[in-house]
């Protein structure tokens, strides 16, 4: 398995060319984006920004063959620094275990290249085959895994595929008095409008997430979440369809208008717990992030 390659610590983004009538490589990139200047994509073929399977630079004038992988780096200007810094909690040869800031993305995406976890993983720990083994909002903090090494990787992807390990978030949002604990929410989820909301839609479940009670207050409650099943956002979705929305939560229930980040008010949501038998040695791991509760807005004291 072919490492990524880094230019400044930063991965580059891959495409396998797809058919088309494009004679270059430099044709069919303007083609799949046409939101990028072909200007700005001569400035990335001049300085080498642009790369075949095996990591050589390619002429703006490469021939496009349909099903080839290229390598791309992504630029943003004016990319905001994000005034948070991750915590590694464990790293050995195969894996790395982060605690995430809230804010910070786990891997380049839209507007974030600099500003991600990865980048900084793979600059601070001198490590380009890094790969996230899941992924977590950007608006969420708390622990992350990555891989270390491509030769064992597969067999970490495979606790997760194969729903081997156990997640538990904290959250704070509003009271649900009128609930049973444990309260197991099963629903079909299905993407929204726009495209990166989610929604609950009628039909057979295919997401499940079991909430619990921790900390009671008049105008707050802590809540431990576990996701049986992981589809984007099912915490958010399944807290705002049960009434209670995360506090800070600005896409669910409803999508409201966000300018820049309001770092004094985070979205309450914390992944703070993995649980899994290691797949290499049978043995029994745990991890918790290092914020623990810390990452959010305490709540009201508890009542007796």
């Amino acid at each position: 398995m072919r490492t990524r390659p880094t230019r400044d610590g930063i991965p580059a983004s891959r495409l396998q060319l797809p058919p088309g009538p494009w004679a270059t490589v430099f044709e069919a990139l303007c083609a799949r984006f046409p939101q990028v200047p072909q200007h700005t994509w001569h400035d990335r073929f001049e300085r080498g920004r642009v790369l075949d399977a095996e990591g050589r630079e390619l002429p703006a004038s490469a021939a496009c063959r349909p099903g080839a992988e290229v390598h791309y780096f992504r630029e943003v200007a004016d990319e905001p620094a994000i005034p948070f810094v991750e915590t590694i909690v464990h790293a050995d040869a195969h894996l790395v275990v982060v605690d995430k800031p809230h804010f910070l993305p786990v891997a380049p995406t839209g507007a974030w290249v600099r500003e991600t976890l990865l980048t900084r993983l793979v600059q601070r720990l001198g490590n380009p085959a890094l790969v996230p083994l899941h992924r977590i909002d950007r608006e969420t903090a708390g622990l992350v895994m990555f891989s270390a090494d491509p030769a064992s990787r597969g067999r970490y992807q495979a606790l997760f595929r194969e729903r081997r390990i156990r997640k538990r978030y904290l959250a704070l949002a509003p009271p649900l008095p009128g609930l049973s604990f444990p309260h197991v929410r099963r629903s079909r989820l299905e993407r929204g409008e726009p495209f990166f909301r989610m929604r609950e839609v009628p039909g057979e479940p295919n997401s499940e997430s079991v909430v619990e009670v921790v900390e009671r207050g008049d105008a707050s409650w802590r809540y431990r979440l576990e996701p049986v099943t992981g589809r984007k956002h099912q915490l958010r979705v399944h807290m705002a369809a049960l009434g209670a929305p995360i506090l800070g939560d600005h896409t669910y229930p409803a999508l409201r208008e966000r300018g820049d980040d309001d770092h004094a008010r985070p979205l309450q949501l914390l992944a703070q717990a993995l649980h899994f038998e290691d797949p290499l040695t049978g043995a029994p791991r745990s991890f918790v992030a290092l914020q623990g509760t810390c990452a959010l807005r305490r709540a009201v004291p508890a009542a007796p």
